[in-house]
């Protein structure tokens, strides 16, 4: 916020109680007009209504407009090519190299559009193992995504903490600071970039708060796997019995990590960003970042309750001005309508935010094609396939430019954009972990049966949550399996309170030429996409996949 005329905040004359000692100064800012720093949720809540960002809805959640960007901007992200990103980061698509120079003007010209401004600070940490954690500091134009940031990630639990705070990574996120494509080297006006020689990220021209979560998800993927431990895109939760009894989701936007892994019957470690280590898993995280759209009670009873608590944000989810109700159903803002909440929302989530070794592994893909099994036993190799193929369905909203229509995609590791390595550095390190700590590994299809996108229908929720109690509680060790054709997994011929028909993809179809033609043509999709990674991956990976 530019203000011009000194116009006295709510918060202003708390505004730097809980400042660090290593402050904005070393980081180049400088002449601001004011910046408030670690504020409580209350106070920001007080300081975005106040400047006009957003507004309560009934129960007390602050609901939040993006704007333009209602996703996040993928094609506008770059890593900034220095000394050590150039032999570690895998350059190409997700990674697009940005010159050190241009970040350097880019960042300078940010730095002239903070003078005179406020500025929100908030000192937190990514990571609850506090072996791995990483202090981050989060500077950003907008109020409500400072609350976002306080409910994203872990905070300091004192002022002496909050005092003596360095960050060893800085993201500057500016909605209103415009990128200029022919001066800087950008794809457009938005921009994210990343510079690991500098410990800096740079965020311009989207009020997405996405883009701030998933910066210090890239950072982690850069910085971990050089210590030996797995950073994840994944869902986590664990038995309230036995603490090495834990599972890992892996899946994209839409596949039902969150929805999943929020079973009341386990404890939640956390919803979206884990790491795995030789002590075990912990989430990077201290909130969770939930899609809204269409949200039922009475399936997500969970979820569904933090939409109307205070302390929730919820992005570009329409509301009535006047009754202040919120409709979760509307989508004329955006399909990919988020829910941000502290981890403690949800009554069964484990406070520690980390538990022991998993047992089970799930990849969770979303098949448009209306083919692939519900669920697939998979061998170590088959896993690791699968893993470095990452393959879904992008569900409308999740990215700038998707249409209603599902995408077929691949994203390596599910989660291609915010991984710097080569895919098989983070394959091969979980290679390591399922073959020392015996794990299962399973392949749960959410899309469709019957028929692709527009013909069958999507996989029945409940269908899906019992077949996933059924493998994670060893109902499916003993049952039949039979051996898939194309693919050579295993699929169980029976699951207790699943109709065997389900477990049947083809038998919903009407035309089983149809459906055989359908998954043939997915495994070429397969094999063409597999070949970008066969240089740096073993062969017994390579033929783990379909066989056509």
């Amino acid at each position: 916020m530019n203000n011009l005329l000194n116009i006295k905040t709510p918060a202003e004359g708390i505004a730097q109680t809980r400042k660090a000692d290593y402050n904005l100064s070393n980081h180049g800012v400088g002449n601001l007009r004011l910046a408030y720093w670690n504020l409580a949720n209350e106070a920001l809540y007080e300081e975005a209504i106040f400047r006009g960002e957003g507004a309560t809805a009934v129960g007390g959640p602050f609901v939040a407009n993006t704007g333009k960007h209602t996703a996040r901007s993928a094609n506008d992200k770059f890593v900034v090519r220095e000394t050590d990103s150039e032999g570690n980061a895998w350059w190409g698509v997700y990674n697009r190299p940005f010159e050190s120079g241009k970040f350097d003007e880019l960042y300078g010209r940010m730095l002239g559009f903070l003078q005179g401004r406020d500025v929100f600070v908030q000192d937190v940490y990514g990571g609850a193992d506090e072996n791995y954690r990483l202090p981050v500091r989060i500077v950003t134009e907008l109020a409500w995504h400072s609350l976002f940031a306080r409910n994203m990630f872990l905070l300091p639990q004192s002022l002496e903490e909050y005092k003596r705070f360095v960050p060893e990574f800085t993201i500057l996120a500016m909605p209103s600071f415009k990128g200029a494509p022919s001066v800087d080297n950008t794809a457009s006006e938005t921009f994210i970039c990343l510079s690991f020689e500098k410990k800096l990220a740079i965020i311009g021209n989207t009020a997405y708060a996405g883009e701030i979560k998933k910066s210090v998800f890239t950072i982690l993927n850069y910085l971990l796997p050089l210590q030996g431990v797995l950073s994840m895109h994944c869902s986590a939760n664990v038995s309230p019995t036995d603490p090495d009894d834990v599972a890992l989701f892996f899946g994209l936007s839409g596949t039902g990590k969150t929805t999943l892994s929020a079973d009341p019957t386990r404890r939640l470690i956390g919803d979206d960003e884990h790491g795995w280590s030789d002590e075990g898993v912990f989430n990077f995280e201290g909130g969770c970042y939930a899609k809204v759209i269409g949200l039922s009670e009475s399936a997500e009873p969970e979820i569904y309750a933090t939409t109307k608590r205070y302390g929730t944000i919820l992005e570009n989810v329409p509301f009535d001005p006047v009754t202040r109700y919120i409709d979760l159903d509307d989508d004329s803002l955006t399909e990919n309508t988020r829910a941000s909440y502290p981890l403690e929302f949800i009554a069964n989530a484990v406070p520690e935010k980390k538990a022991g070794h998993p047992k089970n592994v799930i990849l969770l893909t979303c098949d448009a094609s209306g083919v692939m099994p519900p669920i697939a036993r998979l061998t170590p190799h088959q896993a690791l396939y699968q893993f470095i193929s990452g393959y879904t369905s992008k569900i409308a909203g999740t990215e700038v430019g998707l249409g209603k229509e599902p995408e077929i995609t691949f994203s390596a590791c599910f989660g291609g954009p915010f991984m710097v390595h080569h895919p098989y550095k983070y394959a091969e390190l979980l290679k390591r972990k399922i073959e020392r700590y015996g794990v299962t590994c399973w392949l749960v299809n959410t899309g469709w049966v019957g028929g692709p996108y527009g013909v069958g229908k999507r996989i029945s929720i409940r269908h899906t949550r019992n077949l996933l109690n059924a493998a994670l509680t060893g109902q499916l060790a003993d049952v039949e399996y039979y051996r898939d054709p194309v693919f050579g997994f295993e699929v169980p011929k029976t699951c207790p309170d699943v109709p065997e028909a389900v477990l049947q993809p083809w038998s919903s179809w009407p035309s089983r030429a149809e459906y055989d033609k359908r998954y043939t043509d997915l495994a070429m999709r397969f094999i063409q996409n597999f070949a970008k990674f066969t240089d740096g991956t073993p062969q017994e990976v390579i033929e783990a996949g379909p066989r056509v």
